[in-house]
């Protein structure tokens, strides 16, 4: 490790290592000075000054940078711990210990395992990896009770809820049974939590036993919020996703999710600084494989149509007059106005699909590239002019996925992000998932921006149903969360995780309803005026194929 001294502002020398940490000065969204903790990661030296790679602790790391030493408060320098030597285990060398994160996800599997087990009233096998955190959830008291779903055979058809308002009203009807696997008590950590005990003296009114096969949910709308149960989403027994969005061991199939475990200095800091695409210059925010030759110029060019790297403009001038491409290989399966889509097959466009994960993950953090591409399929939308059909962004899948995951990676560039093409994108692939006859839901963990973005998608496209419902022979009308499922292809967890996270379930008079403020309403109708880019089924010319065949692949 290298040690450079560096000179503070009392005029004395302190040296100053990888892994030190101080803060540093940055400018705010709010364009304010603020002075927040990093951690240098690498030190350079140019001519006439040096630079060091900050990571701002508990910031994004596409915010990662280079700084000058004035940017630095040497007052404050806190030094890297020094490592302690490898201890044996029972006298003999090379047994090391276990590493603390490792150690934290046994106790959490421990304590899911003997957490979940008396619900389930048998003992469980500790899961491949925990569920990711549930950070669609609103915050629980951990004082109050949740009540439970009742099971098919305790389900009962509820009475009519007195109307508080005439207009708007309806009910929602759910499978019990299923929808009480998914719902129970948890920390928004993910970690699984036993409810609490009722006080003494206290009494709490259980749902009633009936041999009836639904129970009828109403659905309201107040004119303010009504006081509310929650209700938390159950890890999944199978679920690949530790509660940390760590995934505690890589997947065997054609996951992209990133094994985290592995990640050192190099791996932690960008080595693209800019890339040249079509007519947009882009800032990559996280460190992508791109050839060692390659990292060291200060732009690197990329052929818009076939996504060739080159190392100068002349080059890419060469290449444009050899380049037959102008939009993505593969088949044209959507067109509607300028925008289009195109499947490409990992295995027979390998060439094009490296290239395009190359550039997905100078902007995908949790993800990780795996040179293999013959498991996936890539979904590219595009935006076309008189000189082609140029790329917005895209989504990749398994072919065959046992997880029922939809998507693998889904990327906006950056040029055409806030523009609604993401939702754009989120909505096609429930399109094709529509097609195939299936409900699918997005490989986890989620980008911070992915998670934002899905969010909206999963609100807005479930209170649009709600809010089109209509009453039938004078009765409000009933739909179940599996109905919700099958027509939006949305997973049934992700529906009742979407309800929860608008904070809509409550529980009245031993049954649960769905409330609906106003709030919530025109909120929604305002998301909707803005939302113009839809996908029209009609445009869609797809037919999906039996991959389980190895001879399609």
């Amino acid at each position: 490790m290298a040690i450079l001294p560096s000179t503070t502002a009392e005029g004395g020398t302190v040296d100053v290592v990888e892994g030190c940490r101080l803060p540093v000065l940055r400018k705010n969204q709010e364009n304010e000075d603020e002075w927040p903790l990093a951690e240098i990661l690498s030190v350079k030296e140019i001519p006439g000054r040096k630079l060091y790679y900050v990571h701002y602790i508990d910031f994004n790391k596409r915010l990662d940078e280079w700084v000058t030493p004035d940017r630095l408060d040497m007052k404050k320098l806190q030094f890297p711990k020094k490592e302690a030597k490898t201890p044996t285990k029972n006298g003999l060398p090379g047994s090391r210990p276990s590493s603390p994160e490792s150690e934290v996800r046994k106790s959490l599997d421990l304590n899911l395992q003997t957490a979940t087990a008396p619900s389930r009233g048998k003992t469980l096998p500790t899961p491949k990896r925990k569920a990711e955190s549930v950070s669609l959830a609103t915050q629980v008291s951990p004082a109050t009770p949740v009540p439970s779903l009742p099971g098919l055979a305790e389900a009962s058809q509820a009475s009519v809820y007195p109307a508080v308002r005439d207009t708007n009203t309806f009910n929602l009807k759910s499978n019990a049974r299923d929808d009480h696997e998914q719902l129970t008590s948890l920390t928004t950590n993910g970690t699984a939590r036993r409810p609490m005990p009722n006080q003494p003296g206290r009494k709490r009114k259980q749902p009633p036993n009936c041999g009836g096969t639904d129970e009828i949910i109403k659905v309201f709308q107040y004119n303010n919020s009504p006081r509310c149960a929650n209700v938390y989403l159950q890890p999944g027994e199978d679920s690949q996703d530790s509660s940390d969005g760590i995934p505690s061991t890589p997947r065997m199939t054609g996951s992209l999710v990133s094994d985290r475990s592995h990640d050192d200095i190099v791996t932690r800091m960008k080595n693209i600084d800019c890339i040249e695409l079509g007519r947009h210059r882009l800032k990559p925010w996280y460190f992508s494989p791109y050839p060692q030759e390659l990292t060291t110029l200060p732009i690197l060019y990329l052929c818009e149509f076939c996504l060739k790297y080159l190392k100068s403009l002349k080059c890419l001038q060469r290449h444009l007059t050899k380049c037959n491409l102008r939009h993505p290989p593969g088949n044209e399966i959507y067109r509607k106005g300028t925008i289009s889509f195109f499947e490409i097959d990992g295995r027979k466009n390998k060439t094009y699909s490296q290239n395009l994960c190359l550039l997905a993950k100078c902007f995908l953090d949790h993800k990780t590239l795996y040179y293999d591409t013959d498991p996936f399929l890539f979904y590219v939308m595009t935006e076309y002019d008189s000189k082609g059909f140029h790329i917005v962004g895209y989504f990749s899948k398994e072919k065959e996925s046992t997880e029922d995951y939809n998507v693998a990676c889904i990327l906006t560039l950056p040029p055409y992000q806030r523009r609604g093409y993401g939702k754009l994108l989120i909505e096609f692939s429930y399109e094709l998932s529509k097609v195939e006859g299936k409900t699918g839901t997005p490989e986890k963990p989620l980008s911070d921006l992915g998670l934002l973005s899905y969010r909206s998608y999963w609100s807005q496209t479930i209170l649009e149903i709600l809010m089109d419902l209509k009453p039938d022979n004078g009765e409000r009308p009933q739909i179940t969360i599996n109905d919700i499922s099958e027509i939006t292809s949305v997973k049934k967890e992700d529906v009742i995780s979407t309800l929860q996270y608008l904070n809509l379930i409550n529980y009245y008079k031993g049954q649960y309803i769905l409330t609906l403020s106003e709030d919530i309403v025109e909120g929604h109708e305002r998301a909707m005026q803005k939302r113009h880019l839809r996908i029209d089924s009609k445009c869609l010319h797809f037919t999906p194929k039996d991959w389980s065949k190895r001879g399609k692949w």
